[in-house]
């Protein structure tokens, strides 16, 4: 017998093995000061494109003062305890009932967080006897939420409709012997490579194979469709989506999420979702604040007007300058780049210290060995001097990146 930590300390898997020389600073860094198009980073002001705070909101005065009104009136700990045992309140409903109509949804349920909710929400609503069939670049929370599935489950090729058509048959064969049912799940917007999901044509698979569809859509919910409303309007299939999902921690710039369904289905994940009915409920500051800021998304189009501003004149510029920002067709927006970890390590160093530029970096595991995926998130409180800045310093490391720079450097640092 071994002792448990032995592979721990020897093996700290394919990110952790580089925690000496990242941690503190290409993960887990601090940035500084107001949520802002600049921040401050390593005593330095920089042009931050790593915050999803799609409308602007983290800052804005209304919102940071019905956060603070909230804070004052209740504190951080009321309602205490589980909503179903003491830790329901009138606000909490409140915020499911206009979530539910703002996205035209019979009701809702509101979860504490995203990543928490969505993997509990996939464990509550399938059996051993049902089937699920999910995008290969699915986020971790739904990959972490099929993994607790005790029956088959099958991914599709990435946004590739006729291996999500093969893998339904394989799953319609599988369910008719258990005589369960099917689970298909996609998003709305994928993070990483900021492509829409494939919604209208997974929804035309309906008419020729019996599932039901559940779809994240963090990213496109007050970025996409009308008012904000999501992928599901943006491509006019909002009514087929059987489950939808969308969290306050991107385009609310908050905490919590919530499921958007028929009233049969939320009472049952009401019902049945572990993880929401033995935790505690979300604090009354997070849920009056995040009623705010559904009001304010609602009420105010020239948010998502300026978002896209920045977002078109960000792409567009990139496009323009020979970048590949792949299939992009929503705010994500990713500039790929060839090079290894350590390159990936120099070449954003030196983006920080000497362009003034901080965006998030994205390497193996996450995507294929070779790549690097430099990820940038435009927000309304970006402007157009941002966006010319940070072109003309992409154009400067990709010659340095070309030129075999980077590999020098980081050659020498090994």
């Amino acid at each position: 017998m071994k002792d448990l930590f032995d592979r721990i300390i020897k093996d700290k898997g394919p990110l952790g093995k580089w925690a000496k020389q990242a941690e503190g600073y290409y993960v887990f860094p601090k940035l500084e000061g107001e949520i802002s198009n600049r921040m401050e980073f390593n005593g330095k002001k920089v042009i931050t494109w790593s915050i999803n705070d799609y409308l602007g909101l983290a800052n804005h005065p209304d919102v940071r003062k019905a956060d603070a009104d909230a804070a004052a009136e209740y504190g951080m700990a009321y309602p205490m305890g589980a909503r179903m045992m003491s830790g329901h309140t009138k606000y909490h409903e409140q915020l499911e009932q206009e979530c539910a109509e703002f996205v035209e949804k019979e009701s809702a349920y509101l979860v504490n967080f995203g990543y928490q909710g969505m993997v509990s929400a996939i464990d509550a609503l399938v059996t051993k006897n049902d089937v699920i069939v999910y995008d290969m670049d699915s986020h971790a929370c739904i990959i972490d939420g099929v993994r607790l599935h005790h029956g088959k489950r099958f991914t599709f090729k990435h946004n590739d409709v006729e291996s999500l058509e093969t893998n339904l048959k394989r799953a319609t064969k599988i369910a008719n012997e258990t005589g369960g049912g099917i689970l298909v799940i996609s998003e709305g917007v994928f993070g990483m490579r900021g492509e829409q999901g494939k919604l209208k044509e997974i929804v035309a698979l309906k008419e020729n194979y019996q599932f039901r569809l559940l779809v994240d859509d963090a990213h496109g919910f007050g970025t996409l469709g009308k008012e904000g409303k999501g992928a599901g309007f943006e491509q006019g299939v909002q009514d087929d989506i059987d489950v939808y999902f969308a969290t306050f921690a991107k385009s609310m710039a908050g905490i919590g999420a919530f499921f958007a369904a028929d009233k049969d289905i939320i009472q049952y994940l009401q019902y049945n979702m572990r993880s929401q009915m033995f935790a505690k409920s979300l604090p009354m500051p997070m849920v009056k604040g995040a009623l705010k800021r559904l009001d304010m998304l609602r009420t105010m189009p020239e948010l998502k007007d300026k978002l896209w501003e920045n977002v078109n004149a960000l792409q567009n510029g990139l496009k323009e300058n020979g970048f590949n920002i792949g299939n992009t067709n929503t705010c994500v927006t990713p500039v790929f780049l060839e090079g290894d970890i350590p390159e990936a390590m120099a070449m954003v160093n030196d983006l920080r210290e000497n362009y003034g530029i901080f965006c998030s970096i994205v390497v193996y595991p996450v995507i294929p060995k070779g790549l690097i995926i430099l990820r940038l998130i435009p927000t309304a409180s970006h402007n157009l001097d941002d966006v010319k800045e940070t072109i003309e310093s992409f154009s400067a490391i990709r010659t340095k990146l070309e030129g075999g720079i980077y590999k020098r450097i980081a050659a020498s640092m090994m």
